[in-house]
């Protein structure tokens, strides 16, 4: 703490303490029942007499005197504990064993009593800020026996603040902006302090904002502590950015008050003060003559000092583009301008331009200070460039006759070649787009002829693609679309639009229309079509039928008699004429086919065949179709009461999966050798005519059906048995249903570790005889039916 401080507190701690001495005399502390806080007036303390030693009587005692609060100043540091306040009571007379106690906030820690004199001191050094004031308690009580005197009183020791805490930007450092060319006084931004000491005692908490750095561009004013601007003409352009330090002090900035400080960063934002610059006042640009359209020729830059929207500038050719050949765009990532063809350019007409291009702002905020807009001028000179031909025509439409002869010329195309040197040009068909080659064209002249004979009703249309390439360069080619159009002449003779089938009812009436006919012609006259219908001379005067004109291009055949009968005629023929109104007219003959039918009262056709009339009188058709289909059923019946049959007298044949390939075929007996004749018949094998009767297996599936082979004969008894025999032998041998079968039994690897091991004989050692096969049914259910086998051939070959 400054010294200057040190000896002003000193100075007002004296004077305190000398009014507090003043007014000590006066000071005392009676008990008052039922309150903490009391104002009585004289009154002394009565000892009853008559009682024993030790025993006195407490009596209501008045206080002359008011008191609540006491104060001490925060931040004292000195050698000793600070005196707050003396307490003492009229009980205190000097021969009276006496006791002061303190009680409540910070009693015995912070603040501390004298017992005897009442003295309160302040033991540690307070801080205001961080508590304000502390509420206690004092009582008198006897020294010896602790028993209360007077009762308890509450009063409140307050911490005087000192100017011991500087002013603190809590939220800075601080950023703002404001327009450049802003007035002055124009507010840029407000800061604020904060003061911890007290605002109501003294000026600790009165605070001043001044500017250190930042002028003469910006102030700040004192009491609100808002930054304006000072100084008239910031431009951004000049400089963007000001690092400003505000300052507040407080004690109303008087010397010896705290101060703290703070940065304010302010920008200058951009506004729209500077008009669009061309970098060059001329601008010249070769361009070559066959720059495809919408490609760029060259660029142009306009630099505006500002920044983001207000540097964005538009392009316009404002003079010298009269015919509309050019066009500028802006380009929006370089705000640069890009010359643009909107039409071919042609060297051999015009050679050279001279444009005058415009930049302008799109913002103009600024109601002074001149246009927004700046104007170049720009020179475009046109290269010669080798250009392809250049047909008359981009589409060439011609038309031909379908009956046009060939080698017919249908039309020319014709092509030039721009440049100045003009080169001659040669002339194709792209035959992708004439695969038939229909059409030819002469190189020289370019008159398309016809190749084949054409056929409106074909293809009505022909699209073909002609090319001009030059004779100097032939990679200049030009192409051109020419569509022929096939006209119509009258070659088609028109016929019914369908095959019609008219049925006739016996039961008709004379004049009843039979059937309704039109026409049709692949031709496609301008005129529209027009047909004439009539009978063939020979039926003119037809006695069963005539026809009627409907004056819409059909005709309805009518009956002239009602005694049409199947059992005279079932079918009727007649053939009409068909002629069109082309030139020359063509006609064609179309035959009616008319069936007379037998038909219900209301006209209804029911049977058109002779033989309904040779039925059974009285039986229907509906009749007729449920017999048949009670003979159809049965004839099913039939079917699978046979098919049934057949699978009941099948011989027993094993089934696929109990066909394991692996029977063991048994033999109790052994043979005699040659002299034993009671063991097998040998009649047997000399009677081959026994053999004949093919009796199936039935332990096996045979995989086809035995079929007498072509060759086998029977033989007379007594054929010579070794002959027949090596014929069978043969036979067996190239029979695939006759025993032995050949297969291949598949064993897998188990794997290493297996405890059954390989099942191959071929690495076994000992013979089968030396082998025992019980250890098979040991290695669980899937090697049981094995090992029974095994042991059943043991227990034969000992038997």
């Amino acid at each position: 703490m400054p010294k200057r401080s040190e000896e002003m507190l000193m100075d007002l701690w004296m004077s305190l303490l000398l009014v507090w001495i003043t007014c000590v005399p006066c000071v005392s502390v009676t008990p008052i029942t039922g309150q903490s806080k009391s104002t009585q007036t004289g009154g002394s303390t009565a000892v009853a007499s008559g009682l024993g030693e030790g025993q006195r009587l407490l009596s209501r005692a008045k206080r002359g005197w008011v008191w609540n609060q006491m104060f001490v100043l925060e931040e004292f540091s000195g050698p000793d504990p600070i005196l707050v306040g003396r307490l003492h009571t009229d009980l205190d007379v000097g021969s009276k064993n006496i006791k002061y106690v303190l009680a409540g906030e910070g009693a015995g820690t912070i603040f501390a009593i004298n017992e005897l004199t009442g003295d309160i001191h302040a033991m540690k050094r307070l801080d205001r800020e961080e508590k304000a004031e502390y509420t206690l308690t004092a009582q008198v009580i006897n020294a010896d026996t602790d028993e209360p005197l007077e009762p308890p009183s509450e009063f409140i020791i307050k911490v005087q603040d000192i100017n011991d805490n500087p002013p603190q930007f809590i939220e800075g450092p601080y950023r703002a902006s404001v327009p450049e060319m802003s007035a002055v006084g124009t507010p840029v931004t407000r800061v604020t302090a904060t003061d911890a000491d007290d605002p109501v005692y003294g000026n600790s908490a009165k605070l001043v904002y001044s500017i250190l750095e930042g002028q003469p561009y910006f102030s700040v004013d004192p009491n609100s502590a808002t930054i304006k601007i000072a100084l008239h003409g910031m431009d951004r352009e000049m400089r963007e950015e000001y690092l400003v330090v505000i300052q507040a002090k407080d004690m109303g900035g008087h010397m010896g008050g705290l101060s703290g400080t703070t940065t304010v960063t302010i920008t200058l934002t951009d506004i729209n003060d500077n008009p669009p610059k061309f970098s060059k006042s001329l601008y010249e640009f070769i361009i070559p003559e066959d720059l495809p359209l919408g490609k760029m020729g060259g660029k142009v830059k306009a630099n505006d000092r500002d920044i983001g929207e207000n540097a964005k500038s538009t392009y316009n050719v404002i003079e010298g583009n009269d015919q509309g050949v050019f066009e500028i765009v802006t380009d929006p990532q370089t705000q640069e301008g890009i010359l643009r063809l909107k039409k071919p350019l042609d060297y051999e007409s015009k050679r050279a331009y001279t444009l005058k291009v415009e930049a302008t702002n799109i913002r103009s905020e600024l109601s002074s200070g001149g246009p927004f807009k700046d104007t170049a001028t720009v020179k475009v000179v046109v290269e010669d460039a080798d250009e392809p031909p250049v047909f008359s025509k981009p589409l060439y439409l011609l038309e031909v006759n379908e009956n046009a002869p060939i080698n017919t010329v249908i039309g020319t195309v014709t092509a030039r070649d721009p440049d100045s040197s003009g080169s001659l040009v040669r002339y194709s068909i792209d035959r992708h787009t004439d695969m038939e080659r229909q059409f030819n064209i002469n190189f020289d002249d370019g008159k398309i002829t016809l190749a084949k004979a054409l056929d409106r009703e074909t293809d009505m249309w022909h699209n073909i693609t002609v090319t001009a390439t030059e004779v100097k360069n032939h990679s200049q080619v030009s192409r051109a679309i020419v569509a022929i159009r096939v006209m119509d002449i009258n070659d088609n003779a028109p016929e019914f639009a369908t095959e019609y089938e008219a049925f006739l009812c016996e039961n008709g009436k004379p004049g009843q229309v039979i059937q309704t006919v039109s026409a049709v012609d692949k031709d496609d006259p301008i005129q529209g079509h027009y047909f004439d219908y009539r009978l063939v001379p020979e039926m003119l005067n037809n006695p069963n039928f005539t026809i009627k004109n409907n004056q819409d291009n059909s005709i309805s055949v009518l009956a002239k008699h009602d005694t049409f009968r199947r059992q005279k005629q079932e079918m009727y023929f007649l053939p009409i004429i068909v002629t069109d109104n082309g030139n020359p007219p063509m006609s064609s003959t179309n035959t009616l086919t008319i069936r007379v039918c037998g038909c219900s009262k209301e006209g209804i056709v029911q049977s058109c065949n002779v033989e309904a009339y040779v039925l059974p009188i009285g039986l229907s058709m509906g009749a007729l179709i449920a017999i048949l289909a009670c003979i159809i059923l049965l004839l099913v019946i039939v079917v699978l009461f046979v098919t049934l049959r057949r699978h009941k007298n099948e011989p027993l044949i094993i089934k696929d999966d109990e066909d394991v390939r692996e029977n063991i075929i048994r033999y109790d007996d052994e043979g005699g050798g040659e002299e034993d004749t009671e063991a097998f018949d040998i009649a047997t094998l000399q009677n081959p005519d026994g053999i004949n009767g093919y009796l199936p297996r039935k332990d096996i599936k045979p995989d086809l059906q035995f079929m007498p082979r072509a060759g086998q004969h029977s033989g007379p008894n007594g054929v010579d048995v070794d002959e027949f025999i090596n014929v069978r032998l043969h036979e067996a041998d190239n029979d695939p249903t006759a025993p032995p079968y050949d297969s291949i039994q598949i064993y897998g690897y188990e794997g290493r570790g297996s405890i059954a091991g390989s099942l191959s004989s071929l690495e076994t050692a000992s013979s089968d005889s030396d082998q025992n096969y019980d250890y098979l049914r040991e290695w669980g259910p899937r090697f049981r039916r094995l090992g029974e086998l095994y042991s059943v051939g043991e227990s034969d070959r000992e038997t």
